[in-house]
């Protein structure tokens, strides 16, 4: 299901050492979403760019990542330029990667400004809140959820955003937990 590159490969690589069980699997079923949603509504997207985008984009969630200061995107966004170069991306490339990370907690970005971001967007969105839920047969639900448990995703989430929002009362982490955050999740269909 994920593109067979060495950047993807090395991703993956990484998502697996750092990431929790439940994380990983968001991260892979984010990854999923993203590449039904493109296909569904024919948008040209860089495929491997997306796809190492929906690996690392919680990666400053994690203890060996987590920054103090900074908000958990745009420090996801500047270790994933890292990733990149060392992946041997070229600087404009390393860029749009970390740009995506941080615009996937913005408000919405149409597909005509930035396909990846809308993709990666509407991808967690969906498996977070389940927003978008009708882009997202009952069928592809049932068969990402299979291949990719939950694990217990929604609670380890959730613990994470309100201890981001704790230490960074301005970040978009501390925004969703003000928009009751904790109800919308525990609405989400993939959790039925």
């Amino acid at each position: 299901m994920l593109p067979e590159t060495p950047a993807v490969a090395a991703a993956l690589s990484v998502a697996e050492r750092h990431f929790s069980p439940a994380l990983l699997n968001h991260s892979v079923r984010t990854y999923a979403w993203a590449a039904m949603y493109r296909q569904a509504h024919g948008i040209a997207c860089d495929e491997e760019l997306l796809c190492v985008g929906s690996l690392l984009h919680d990666i400053a969630l994690t203890p060996s990542f987590d920054s103090h200061t900074v908000a958990f995107e745009e420090a996801g966004g500047d270790l994933a330029r890292v990733f990149a170069y060392a992946a041997g991306w070229p600087p404009p490339r390393s860029d749009r990667l970390a740009e995506i990370i941080v615009l996937h907690m913005r408000g919405d970005v149409s597909a005509d400004a930035d396909p990846e971001a809308h993709v990666l967007q509407v991808a967690t969105s969906f498996e977070i809140v389940g927003r978008h839920a009708d882009e997202f047969p009952p069928d592809a639900r049932t068969a990402t959820v299979r291949a990719y448990p939950r694990l217990g995703f929604s609670s380890e989430f959730l613990s994470a955003f309100e201890d981001q929002a704790g230490r960074k009362p301005h970040c978009a982490a501390a925004a969703s937990i003000r928009q009751d955050l904790a109800t919308r999740i525990t609405g989400n269909p993939l959790d039925a």
